[in-house]
């Protein structure tokens, strides 16, 4: 594996996130259902994508919430529901 010639330094700025663009995004953009890239979408630790390119925001939220207590009430599930929360900037 090639090591980055980056690695061990601070990160230059213009390689940081600007986390009130990505805040602003998750709040004022919807996806678009006919787009695949922008539908929910899950990777092997969760929900994946950004809302940066509408693949995360909180109608992805929204709609897997949905599914979960659909899928709960059909299949007769009660009792808590636990979930995770991870350290990303959307996370709160």
């Amino acid at each position: 594996m090639k090591i980055s010639p980056a690695a061990g330094k601070p990160a230059d700025p213009s390689m940081l996130v600007n986390i009130p663009r990505l805040i602003t995004a998750y709040y004022a953009q919807q996806p678009d259902v006919s787009v695949p890239a922008q539908k929910v979408a899950f990777g092997t630790s969760g929900h994946r994508g950004s809302s940066l390119t509408n693949s995360f925001n909180e109608w992805h939220i929204l709609a897997i919430t949905q599914a979960i207590c659909l899928y709960r009430k059909l299949n007769k599930i009660e009792g808590p529901l636990f979930l995770g929360i991870d350290t990303h900037a959307l996370s709160e």
